[in-house]
């Protein structure tokens, strides 16, 4: 397995744990469980997009927004700016928390799952 294969395995399990509590009744704890999810499941994706940026098309980024701008450039994702607003998001999570926060993010998730799954299947592919 390569390195690549690896990350994409990874972040297809953590796509997997999200969507799973995502489909949960919403409690405070399932909540957070989600938002939790959610930045593992961010940081293996935008991981995984730097593997396969780095073997498929010889392009290093070092960092998340910069790998989704590039994704754009090369086709691979169809719109960076809701990739920022993903990152941005995350973000926010993990350096504040507020039930203000939480609520706006937790809402937001069941979209970006389907970010998630549209690149998994490209990665994938």
């Amino acid at each position: 397995m390569t390195k690549l294969e690896a990350i994409i395995k990874q972040f297809e399990m953590a796509f997997f744990r999200l969507k799973e509590v995502l489909s949960m009744e919403k409690t405070a704890v399932i909540r957070d469980s989600a938002i939790q999810r959610f930045e593992f499941t961010l940081d293996l994706s935008w991981k995984a997009l730097k593997s396969y940026l780095e073997e498929r098309k010889g392009i290093i980024c070092a960092s998340p927004k910069e790998c989704f701008r590039e994704a754009y450039k090369q086709g691979i994702i169809s719109y960076d700016e809701e990739w920022i607003d993903i990152v941005d998001m995350r973000n926010e999570t993990t350096h504040t928390y507020n039930e203000k926060t939480a609520q706006k993010v937790f809402e937001k998730l069941p979209n970006t799952l389907k970010n998630f799954e549209v690149l998994l299947k490209t990665l994938s592919s």
